[in-house]
C-alpha cells in the first residue's frame, strides 16, 4: 500500500459512495449491508479501496448482534478494512440507549482485539462516549466523523485523545464551526464527505484550508500523515 502524496491528492476519511474526486476514500458499510462477508470486488464502481465496516447505532436489530459482530470480526480481516465502524451512539432514535451502549462496547473490544481504529457516529450522547472511553481506556484511535461540535467540546475530546473528522458543515458556514477547527489541532483532523449527495471532497479541503489559513498543499500533507499514521498506512 504505497502512494506518494502526489498521487493521493484528496483523501476521503469517511463516505458512503466516492466523491469522484477522491484519490483515496475508506467506504462505511453497515454489516447489514454484506452477503455473508462479502465485501465488494477490487474496482466496483463507487466502493472505494479502502472500507470500515461496523453496525450502525440504527441498524442495531435488522438482525441478531451475536450474528452481526461474528460477520464483523471475520470482515475485518480483510487488509482492505482499515477501521471498526461507524458505530456509537445516538439518542434521536428508537433504539434503547443502553443496547446501544452494550453493541458499542463490543465493537470497542473487537477493534482492541484486531488493532484497527474506531470511526464513530454519535448524536447527544457526548458525555456518555467521554466517560466510555475514560472506563475502557482503549489503546487504538477513536475517530468521531462529521464532527461539528462546538470549541470546548472539540478540545474536551482531543484532550481525552480522540481525532475529529469534518465534513459538510465545513461548507455551510457559521462561526461556530470555523472556531472549533482553528481550535482543533491539525494532527487530529480528518476531512469526509459521508453521505452528503453530490459534495466532492475537494470543496471540503478548499473549506477546511480557507477557514484555517492554510495553503491546500499543506492540508494535503497533514491529512496524508495524519492517515498514515492512524492506519498505518504505508
Amino acid at each position: 500500500m504505497t502512494d506518494s502524496i502526489e498521487a493521493l491528492g484528496f483523501i476521503d476519511m469517511h463516505c458512503h459512495s466516492d466523491s469522484g474526486d477522491a484519490s483515496l476514500c475508506v467506504r462505511s458499510l453497515d454489516v447489514s449491508e454484506l452477503a455473508g462477508c462479502g465485501l465488494p470486488p477490487m474496482g466496483m464502481p463507487g466502493c472505494g479501496r479502502f472500507f470500515s465496516i461496523g453496525i450502525y447505532p440504527w441498524f442495531i436489530e435488522r438482525q441478531a448482534v451475536d450474528v452481526a459482530l461474528a460477520v464483523l470480526a471475520e470482515c475485518c480481516q480483510d487488509e482492505r478494512v482499515l477501521a471498526v465502524g461507524e458505530c456509537g451512539l445516538d439518542k434521536c432514535i428508537s433504539t434503547v440507549f443502553d443496547v446501544q451502549l452494550a453493541v458499542f462496547a463490543r465493537q470497542v473490544a473487537l477493534s482492541e482485539r484486531i488493532g484497527k481504529p474506531l470511526v464513530i457516529h454519535c448524536v447527544r450522547a457526548f458525555n456518555e462516549l467521554q466517560q466510555l472511553r475514560k472506563t475502557l481506556s482503549p489503546t487504538q484511535v477513536w475517530i468521531v466523523h462529521g464532527f461539528s461540535g462546538h470549541r470546548v467540546l472539540a478540545e474536551q475530546l482531543v484532550k481525552q485523545g480522540f481525532y475529529l473528522s469534518f465534513g459538510k458543515a465545513l461548507l455551510q458556514g457559521g462561526d461556530k464551526i470555523a472556531e472549533t477547527l482553528r481550535a482543533t489541532p491539525p494532527d487530529r483532523w480528518f476531512l469526509e464527505t459521508d453521505e452528503a449527495a453530490g459534495l466532492q471532497i475537494g470543496a471540503v479541503y478548499q473549506a477546511a484550508a480557507k477557514i484555517a489559513g492554510l495553503d491546500s498543499r499543506a492540508l494535503q500533507e497533514r491529512i496524508y500523515d495524519n492517515f498514515k499514521r492512524v492506519f498505518r498506512y504505508d
